[in-house]
């Protein structure tokens, strides 16, 4: 059984709330059409570029593209182009999080059956969790392997704990 709760709020802020959500939901389609994402595979071969609804917008090829052949280029284009809707989605969503909200903007990655590519599950991102504890270990072996003259045996300044940091291995949950 649903707990209802008592508003607080008179009927005209109610209204009112309800207009700013209205107004707030209509600029989403135009947030969506602005939104890019690119990518590009390891080899520098590829690079596409979608818009927030999956257009493709630009699609760049190496003259050493060819080497695939029709059917290799044509997966490559797949799997680079897929990564570029993922970058594009996530753009999307987290402009549409500062205009809604994390409630509402969850909503509406159930509507749409397309969550987040930061929220999927077991899709390689990193939780802030992990992240710490990668860190902490990181830092530990740094500073076990630290010589007398302050240098490490990693090469890194223990100063510049940025100097060896991964971008890569976050993971965006707006």
């Amino acid at each position: 059984m649903i707990e209802r709760e008592p508003l607080n709020r008179s009927t005209k802020q109610l209204i009112a709330d309800g207009r700013a959500r209205q107004e707030a939901l209509s600029k989403v389609d135009n947030i969506l059409a602005q939104v890019t994402g690119t990518a590009h595979d390891r080899n520098g071969t590829v690079e596409v570029t979608v818009d927030g609804r999956g257009k493709l917008v630009r699609l760049w090829l190496a003259p050493e593209a060819a080497r695939y052949g029709a059917e290799g280029l044509g997966q490559l284009i797949v799997k680079v182009t897929r990564v570029a809707m993922d970058d594009a989605t996530q753009s999307g969503y987290n402009k549409v999080a500062l205009l809604l909200g994390d409630n509402l903007t969850f909503a509406l990655e159930q509507l749409s059956g397309r969550a987040a590519p930061a929220r999927r599950e077991g899709d390689g991102g990193v939780t802030a969790e992990e992240f710490q504890a990668r860190r902490d270990d990181r830092l530990r072996r740094i500073t076990e392997e630290t010589t007398d003259d302050g240098s490490t045996n990693g090469g890194h300044d223990s100063a510049d704990e940025l100097a060896s940091f991964d971008p890569s291995s976050l993971r965006s949950d707006r």
